[in-house]
């Protein structure tokens, strides 16, 4: 039985009627169904789970109550009463939509409130709102850059950058693993060269968990002229001062870029932004397609987001209890001897905690039997991750009671200790 989790009323369930046979496959799309059978042969493919209640750390996934490791919601804001206020306060003044891209009709004074809240608490002079992480990254990229540029990426930096790179259509240079003189040797190659550098990180890498080398990269990039960006989606809200990110955390404000995070993690809403010079913020609204084609964040968002960069200054407690239970949870499991990182993988650093596993197949049967003993923990397997390197990817938030993390160590351990994968 879970405990310090008050059951909640059983959610209405709708079936929903197809006018179609699932086994209407045109002929067009059976690659498709090949490609998902030889997941499902790797023992790989997953169906997604359906989450019934609030994002919390207790919470009801298919019908079961279980311990939730898998959740970005660092800090708890997902529910914070707060939020839920100021969406519905914003509701009901400016109603459910915008209307329109932000280019055309759909900036509200919300929107320019939100940004302007984000570049002070930067400590920059301007930023831009996108609809994702993703879109801010990728349109930023694209949109900053051309053929005749350079890039140099970090090998594990997220999907967004390296999607972004490809539809710059600059060349391309990757950077072994926060490798700082690999990045300094293909600068060097490079430096003469016509065209833009542009020197891109995580801020913390979001499957290993560990932090970039801002600073140094920082060093590199002023020393041969490259535009220096990081993308601190899974740093903001968790490091620096109430957690205004890595760049903050190296004291690197002034000599980073371009700097890009998220409102949908440790914000607890949804979205992405871009933070920088005045100059870039203009620009990225002249040019960055997401935010030309996309129609802008409903309102209730945007009052979301004010009102959870009000709280990560008002209650610091917050963050505090974080790193708390992220130490206790990374000892404990250390402890136990499972695999955390630091062996074959890099050695997490924040509140994402990875437990190596390697093998796909079984990374996936041991999160579903962590599920089936009521812990959320997904696992995670190639091509998110390289093969060999499956893991179950955990994630502390502030909101973890020691009674509820105790226990999901205890069915860790146990379930583990069935399925061969720890020993001792």
């Amino acid at each position: 039985m879970l405990i310090d989790c008050p059951r909640l009323p059983a959610p209405k369930r709708f079936k929903m009627v197809s006018m179609y046979s699932a086994a209407t496959t045109r002929p067009q799309l059976v690659h498709l169904t090949e490609q998902l059978n030889d997941l499902k042969q790797r023992g790989t493919y997953f169906k997604l789970r359906i989450l019934e209640d609030e994002q919390g750390s207790v919470c009801t996934y298919d019908g079961k109550r279980v311990i939730n490791l898998a959740s970005n919601n660092y800090l708890g804001l997902c529910d914070h009463p707060k939020l839920r206020e100021a969406a519905i306060a914003a509701t009901e003044k400016y109603g459910v939509g915008s209307g329109a891209v932000r280019t055309i009709a759909g900036t509200m004074r919300i929107h320019m409130e939100l940004e302007e809240k984000i570049a002070a608490f930067k400590g920059v002079e301007a930023c831009v709102v996108f609809q994702s992480g993703f879109t801010a990254n990728a349109g930023t990229v694209s949109s900053i850059l051309g053929k005749e540029d350079f890039i140099l990426s970090d090998e594990l930096n997220h999907a967004s950058i390296i999607d972004g790179a490809r539809l710059s259509r600059a060349k391309i240079k990757v950077f072994r693993h926060k490798d700082v003189a690999h990045a300094e040797e293909l600068l060097k190659e490079i430096q003469n060269e016509p065209g833009r550098k542009l020197l891109i990180t995580d801020g913390v890498f979001s499957m290993d968990g560990d932090i970039g080398p801002v600073d140094k990269l920082c060093d590199l990039a002023d020393k041969y002229g490259a535009i220096m960006m990081v993308d601190d989606a899974h740093a903001s809200g968790v490091l620096g001062r109430n957690g205004r990110g890595s760049v903050d955390h190296f004291h690197c404000t002034q000599r980073v870029d371009v700097q890009v995070g998220t409102l949908s993690k440790a914000i607890g809403a949804l979205g992405g932004y871009v933070c920088g010079s005045r100059d870039l913020i203009d620009y990225l609204y002249h040019r960055a397609r997401p935010f030309l084609f996309s129609t802008s964040h409903p309102p209730s968002v945007a009052a979301t987001c004010i009102a959870a960069f009000d709280l990560l200054e008002s209650e610091p407690e917050r963050i505090e209890r974080l790193w708390n239970n992220t130490r206790y949870f990374k000892q404990q499991l250390t402890e136990a001897g499972f695999d955390v990182g630091g062996r074959t993988t890099p050695a997490s650093e924040t509140p994402i905690t990875p437990i190596l596993i390697g093998d796909g197949r079984k990374t996936m049967e041991f999160s579903k039997a962590l599920f089936d003993a009521g812990v959320m923990a997904t696992g995670i397997a190639f091509p998110t991750v390289p093969e060999g390197k499956a893991r179950i990817r955990t994630i502390m938030t502030s909101e973890h009671t020691r009674k509820q993390i105790d226990q999901a160590l205890d069915t860790l351990t146990t379930v583990a200790r069935k399925m061969s994968i720890l020993n001792v």
